[in-house]
């Protein structure tokens, strides 16, 4: 009897052996592979840059001033630019000539991750007090996700350590030209936002152009700010936002990237999802519990807003999980 209740004993210690070895060899061993690093400072300077050629509104100096900057910067990187011109009505019926800029590392690559931001400024700030009919210096509304992606574009061209895919760098224009909220047009049919990803999601750059995903990547440059999973996010491309928001973690920044919903947006992302057909996440600055921030579309959004911190956090978090591809 003996003899039985030590064999017995012996087969289930066995059995407990087996089934944790077992467990353990089952865990996938997680790589993180190396990545540069991302200077705030420097992205910074690019925000201040944009700021200091004026209002980047379509037809104005500064938006020209800006274009050609902004692409010698690209091509000083050794990155391969166009543009994308075309023509758009605006709410109020006027015809703007606007211009997106494509800027492209490792062309030949199959695999490609699709960045984006809008470099446009709004020409009035209709939820200001005074000053409704001025245009804003727009610092963080598409300064600072163009600042956040000129630094990664300079970073990843400036070292020797290099990623494993083609990215395409995409600064939309027109963006942020819908009508003001006391509009009397909000039955009308047509989308006056987002009038450069509209255009580019239905007349790609390159014939039948596709990304593994895209990142969006605007408001994120703002003090306290804060990134929410946005609602078209979690629709298109849940799997990505994940990816992004357990990166951000893995790198430091979980205190930015918040696991809260968010409602939906109409943003640039929005078109790239719905008529380009590329799963795209938008890093965005709006609360489930507040909406925009009270600088939105007002005279605040100026350099005063800007935060180093904020700008690497999302400059940082994009750059790795580029990096990890």
């Amino acid at each position: 009897m003996k003899n039985r209740i030590w064999l017995l004993a012996l087969l289930i210690f066995a059995w407990a052996c087996s089934g944790e070895k077992t467990t353990e060899s089952t865990v996938p061993e997680v790589v993180v592979k190396p990545y540069p690093t991302f200077n705030p400072d420097s992205a910074y300077a690019y925000v201040e840059k944009q700021v200091s050629f004026g209002p980047r509104v379509p037809g104005t100096a500064g938006h020209q001033a800006t274009k050609d900057w902004l692409i010698s910067k690209f091509e000083g990187f050794g990155w391969e630019v166009q543009t994308q011109d075309f023509q758009a009505k605006t709410y109020d019926g006027l015809t703007w000539d606007l211009s997106n800029i494509i800027a492209s590392y490792n062309p030949g690559a199959t695999k490609r991750i699709l960045l984006a931001a809008h470099w446009d400024t709004r020409r009035i700030a209709d939820k200001d007090t005074q000053d409704i009919d001025q245009p804003i210096d727009g610092a963080n509304d598409g300064g600072s996700g163009v600042g956040v992606l000129l630094e990664i574009a300079r970073s990843i061209s400036a070292q020797e350590l290099k990623p494993d895919v083609g990215i395409d760098i995409i600064l939309f224009d027109g963006e942020d030209d819908g009508e003001p909220d006391h509009a009397s047009m909000r039955n009308n049919s047509q989308i006056w936002w987002c009038l450069g990803s509209q255009h580019w999601s239905n007349n790609k750059h390159v014939p039948n152009y596709s990304a593994y995903y895209g990142i969006l990547v605007d408001m994120v440059g703002a003090k306290g700010a804060r990134f929410f999973r946005e609602g078209y996010s979690r629709k298109y491309a849940s799997g990505i936002l994940k990816k992004v928001w357990d990166n951000a973690a893995q790198v430091g920044h979980s205190a930015f990237f918040i696991n809260r919903d968010a409602p939906e947006i109409t943003d640039d992302h929005a078109f790239v999802n719905e008529y380009g057909q590329i799963p795209m996440i938008d890093i965005i600055e709006f609360s489930p519990d507040l909406g925009f921030s009270r600088y939105h579309h007002t005279h605040m959004d100026n350099m005063e807003l800007i935060d180093r911190r904020s700008l690497q956090a999302v400059g940082e978090t994009v750059l790795f999980t580029v990096y990890q591809e």
